[in-house]
This record gives structure tokens, C-alpha cells and sequence, in this order.
């Protein structure tokens, strides 16, 4: 392994002056010491974003290619594979609370990530878009402003995704609709006899090839929390995607991936075919597409190993935790949320007055 390898795969800095951890400070290029403020530029790459040939990793000669060594905290309640950094006095789980020993620690090999997108929000900007969040909840609790918020538990995590690339060409064969009117008479319901136009479809058979370029098709790395974090929030600008630099994570809780890359290939072949079958619809045209056969066959496929940013927490309230999430790079925000029962119920009391006075009315 060489030298420039090992150095990319050292996750913790210290201060020159203090020698206390230096943290990545988000939406900047710099890490920074929390106890005496000397601040460092991060050497960034200005290399662009490194792919990788994906079918001599997919050969077992080639899975340990690029792969380095990282520490990890195992979860024994839900079973997230976490990196966490020296400066975390009090260790939890980023996703159930339990705490994590640190002599648990395990040593395992991991793809280095070929690309961070970095954090743009500190955790601070996170808990005011949660209190924004919190006031524009319909139907929740007048009191839930005042729910129980232990900035302590808010983490920033890095989940792991893989990205892939091919050239996709494909062969299909199908239908094209094409709409055309008829004029066709009836008898309305007093027996007169009524025309009108009705539209009907005129399928011819096609068949045609495709081809293009696919790009950076996401598939979520994380077995254990697949639909966890919520659509809402699993939305990243991927252009902001920055060459790997292990300064990027300093302060933060990174996940390994526990889907393998072979697994992430299956699932990114199946978005393939679909994006193909868009593109074959299209070439089809006429207004509406039958596509009963396609073929498809994907050469040049590259990868990347990628992390990106969100903060974890939950907030308590009336003795019950609701976790949420906010989007480490855009701020979109999605949790779980209490309702208020009376509001619910006076709202749909309401309604059914509103709809018993025009019944009267309208008698």
C-alpha cells in the first residue's frame, strides 16, 4: 500500500499548537480546533472525481484494490457499522441511541470513498430548521415548541451510496398508439338520439435501438437502514461532490456500507434498465408506447464509493422520542411528529356542521 494511500486514510488530525482534534467546519474548506481556534486549510485534490473500472472489482483479485483499513463501532440493537472520531466523549448510536463501547472497536477494509460531498450546515443551522419545522406542523400540539431537544444526540453522519456509470445500448420491440376520433351516435337517457366524438387508438408494431450515457445512478449502501431516512431529505446535489479528503470527516460519524458492491450492481441495473425503457418509449413516440421486449447491454461501467451528509436526532416529547432528519447539504428536513387528537377532532366536527347547514340550506 503506498504511502499517499495510507496518509488519505488517516481520519483524525490534531492542532500543531494544542494537539487537541481539528474538525471539519462545514460549508468551508477548513478544519478548525474547538479549544484553541487555529484554523488549517483542507489540501484539496485537483483531480477530478475518480472512477473506477467496476468489473475488476466485481473479480475477487480486484475487491481489495483501493480498499484501506478503518475502525468501527458495531450497534448490537439495530446493527449500523459506524466510524466515530476521537472527540466524541459520550458514544451512541447515531440511529437508536444505544451506547457503543469504544474498546468494541473493530478494525475491517472498506473501498476508499472516491468522492465527500462536505457538509454546508453546521449542527446549530440543523436545530433552528427543526424549530422552523416544528412551527409549521399542521394539527400538532400548541406545546410541541416546547418539546425536549438534546442538541448532544444530533449527529452529522456521512451514509455511504454507490454511484455507477455505463454506456448503455439497447434493442426493442413494442407498440405505438396513436390516437384518432370517431363520430358515433346514442340515446340519452329520455330516448333522443345524441352524437358524440370518441377517441380510440390505432397501435402499430415498432421495434428500434437506443443508446446513451448514464450517469451516476444512486444506490443506497446501507442495508440496515434502507428507508430510514426519508425521501424527503435523500435528495443531494451530486455536482458538489468533492475528491475524497478524510479532512471532510473529522468531527463526524461516517457509516460503512454493508450492501457489497455486487449486491449495489444488481439494484443499479435494474434503474438502468428502467431509465432504458424511458428512452425506448421516447424513440417510440405517437401518444401512447407498448414496450414488449428490450435488450439491454452496458459497457464501460465505472463506479464510485461516495458519502453523503445528514444530521440525525430526536427530540422528546410528553415522554415519547421522534427521531428526524435534516439534509447536510440543502437543509430539507423529515420526521416523525405527534398529532393533536382535539384538533383532529373539533376540525372534523366542524366539517360536518359546515356540510349538515348547507344540506338545510340547499332544502
Amino acid at each position: 500500500m503506498s504511502d499517499s494511500v495510507i496518509q488519505k486514510s488517516e481520519l483524525k488530525k490534531a492542532c500543531k499548537n494544542c494537539g487537541a482534534e481539528l474538525t471539519y467546519k462545514p460549508g468551508t474548506t477548513q478544519i478548525t480546533c474547538d479549544y484553541c481556534g487555529h484554523q488549517e486549510e483542507l489540501n484539496l485534490s485537483l483531480d477530478t472525481l475518480k472512477e473506477l473500472p467496476l468489473r475488476e472489482y466485481l473479480r475477487e483479485m480486484g475487491a481489495q484494490a483501493n480498499s484501506v483499513e478503518i475502525s468501527l463501532l458495531h450497534c448490537k440493537n439495530c446493527g449500523a457499522n459506524q466510524h466515530v472520531e476521537e472527540n466524541y466523549k459520550s458514544l451512541h448510536c447515531v440511529y437508536c441511541g444505544t451506547p457503543l463501547i469504544r474498546e468494541d472497536a473493530v478494525t475491517e477494509q472498506w473501498i476508499l470513498p472516491g468522492g465527500v460531498l462536505p457538509f454546508q450546515l453546521t449542527q446549530q443551522e440543523a436545530l433552528v430548521r427543526f424549530k422552523k419545522w416544528v412551527k409549521g406542523l399542521w394539527w400538532a400540539p400548541n406545546d410541541l415548541q416546547k418539546a425536549s431537544l438534546d442538541p448532544q444526540f444530533t449527529k452529522g453522519l456521512y451514509l455511504p451510496y454507490w454511484t455507477f456509470d455505463a454506456q448503455l445500448y439497447g434493442r426493442y420491440t413494442g407498440s405505438r398508439g396513436d390516437y384518432y376520433y370517431e363520430t358515433e351516435t346514442y340515446r340519452d337517457s329520455k330516448g333522443r338520439r345524441q352524437t358524440r366524438r370518441v377517441r380510440k387508438t390505432r397501435w402499430s408494431p415498432v421495434s428500434g435501438n437506443i443508446q446513451g450515457f448514464i450517469d451516476d445512478t444512486l444506490i443506497n449502501a446501507s442495508k440496515q437502514h434502507t428507508g430510514k431516512v426519508p425521501r424527503g431529505v435523500s435528495r443531494w446535489d451530486l455536482k458538489k461532490l468533492q475528491p475524497f479528503e478524510s479532512g471532510f470527516l473529522s468531527g463526524f460519524v461516517t457509516e460503512k456500507y454493508t450492501i457489497p458492491l455486487n449486491q449495489g450492481h444488481l439494484e443499479a441495473q435494474d434503474e438502468m434498465r428502467n431509465i432504458a425503457t424511458v428512452w425506448a418509449r421516447r424513440d417510440i413516440g405517437g401518444d401512447e408506447q407498448r414496450v414488449n421486449q428490450l435488450n439491454i447491454q452496458l459497457e464501460e461501467e465505472t463506479f464510485k464509493h461516495i458519502l453523503l451528509p445528514v444530521y440525525i436526532s430526536a427530540y422528546r416529547y410528553k415522554n415519547k422520542e421522534y427521531s428526524f432528519f435534516v439534509n447536510g447539504e440543502n437543509g430539507s428536513i423529515s420526521g416523525k411528529r405527534p398529532y393533536s387528537f382535539w384538533k383532529i377532532f373539533f376540525a372534523v366536527l366542524a366539517g360536518l356542521l359546515v356540510f349538515a347547514a348547507l344540506y338545510l340550506f340547499s332544502n
